[in-house]
């Protein structure tokens, strides 16, 4: 870690650059009455060496002794050292928006890079230069789909991750746009025959997860050709990219939109973030996509260079005119992805998602010699549900031998017939006797 901290010479040169007598005084524009008078309640200062013992007692009290069977939106994968080391390059580190071209032209190309992958991964032809997360790209999507179509209902699948949901509803409450929630089957892909009810006229988007929630690989053909049907835009929601090397690519089954986050590649867990969001679409639709677009050119000279060649967002053209109020974007996530997916390649990212597949085909098998069964029948990639009998307590027992065992559904979905369901990821990061142990821990 960098420690960087301020002497009183430091603080008076400051100062003095900025014409102030004392700190004091930058805060004049404060009311008295609205500040604090007295000393914050917080522990006294430390130096270097007490600080980064504190943080070492902090990090010890984590007693996750195993990679974490748990994914839910945010997946345990190896992220190789040279990802971090290259993010700490200064001109990546502390980059900001490049408004100047001329002086920005390595943070432009990460950008034209990370775009470039991710037409790539989603068989789409445009991708913006990323999302604050794959929950705002959802919902920024949707709100793509009510511009284009002029309709104000959304109709989106159960199966899809329920705090994305929730972002969705809070966009949507604003606006006062109508969502439409369909059920899953006993398989855990979206209800079709649900779905065929809820598409009308009336209808701007459909939403399907892809792989799903629940780690299943929803029916993303066929929901988009009910959207298609209705003239509305099938918008898939992808939570773990990985999948991306092995599964067919959404645009290639009739996606219009195809959303997410790239957590899996370059960003690790960290407590749930952060991570990338991305969103792509045809090239019909990039005149109402949110964010901005990089581009390649020329110059005079015929070297080539990097702009902004489409910056539809609030702070660039007037609000009225903006397609999104979003003013930035996960650049420094985007840009790890981008490193970690410049180093699989394509080889590398099919392999990858290969020993995914496979390690989630050891956990259904090793659970079900341990006497739990698979909660739904649809395919999976590296994440299904088994029913543990009591999950939430099942989570709790295994918390205490340091294994995070996975997420119970019923956090999500209080229905009694969901009470014994756990939801568990395989990665390239559990190995074959890591997942017999977590087999028979679970079942005591």
């Amino acid at each position: 870690m960098r420690y960087h901290p301020h002497t009183p010479d430091d603080v008076r040169r400051m100062l003095d650059a900025v014409g102030a007598p004392d700190v004091e005084t930058l805060f004049r524009s404060i009311p008295a009455p609205l500040r604090l008078g007295r000393p914050l309640d917080v522990p006294p200062a430390v130096d270097e060496i007490g600080l980064l013992g504190e943080l070492g007692r902090l990090a010890a009290a984590n007693r996750v002794e195993h990679p974490p069977f748990l994914g839910a939106g945010a997946y345990p994968h190896h992220v190789p050292p040279a990802v971090d080391q290259l993010l700490l390059r200064g001109e990546f580190f502390t980059a900001y928006t490049p408004y100047q071209p001329e002086v920005s032209q390595g943070t432009l190309q990460a950008l034209f890079e990370w775009q470039t992958f991710v037409t790539l991964l989603t068989g789409l032809e445009v991708a913006n230069a990323s999302m604050y997360d794959g929950a705002t790209a959802m919902a920024e999507a949707a709100l793509m789909a009510t511009r284009l179509t002029d309709r104000r209902k959304i109709v989106v699948s159960a199966a899809v991750h329920p705090d994305y949901r929730a972002v969705l509803a809070t966009y949507l409450a604003s606006t006062g746009d109508e969502i439409v929630t369909v059920p899953w089957g006993a398989d855990g892909r979206t209800d079709l025959q649900a779905l065929e009810r809820a598409v009308d006229g009336a209808t701007a988007a459909v939403i399907v997860g892809y792989p799903n929630f629940l780690g299943v690989v929803d029916a993303l053909p066929e929901a988009a050709a009910l959207a298609r049907k209705a003239g509305a835009l099938a918008i898939s929601v992808t939570g773990e990219a990985v999948a991306f090397g092995l599964l067919e690519a959404p645009g290639k089954l009739g996606a219009d939109v195809a959303v997410g986050t790239m957590q899996s590649f370059g960003a690790g867990l960290n407590f749930g973030g952060p991570a990338a969001g991305f969103l792509s679409l045809r090239q019909e639709h990039v005149r109402q996509m949110p964010g901005r677009v990089c581009g390649a050119t020329v110059d005079k000279q015929g070297r080539r260079g990097f702009v902004l060649t489409l910056s539809t967002r609030e702070q660039h053209i007037r609000r009225e005119k903006a397609t999104s109020n979003i003013c930035t974007n996960a650049g420094l996530m985007a840009l790890a992805a981008t490193i970690h997916l410049s180093l699989l390649g394509r080889r590398g990212l099919a392999q990858l998602a290969r020993v995914n597949f496979e390690r989630a085909r050891m956990l259904r098998d090793a659970m079900g010699r341990a006497g739990f069964a698979p909660t739904f029948s649809g395919p999976v990639f590296n994440e299904l549900a088994f029913e543990v009998g009591d999950a939430a307590a099942v989570v709790a027992r295994l918390a205490k031998k340091g294994i995070a065992a996975g997420a119970p559904l019923s956090r999500w979905f209080p229905e009694p017939r969901f009470r014994g369901s756990l939801l568990c990821a395989a990665t390239e990061l559990h190995a074959p006797e890591l997942i017999e142990l977590f087999a028979r821990s679970v079942r005591g």
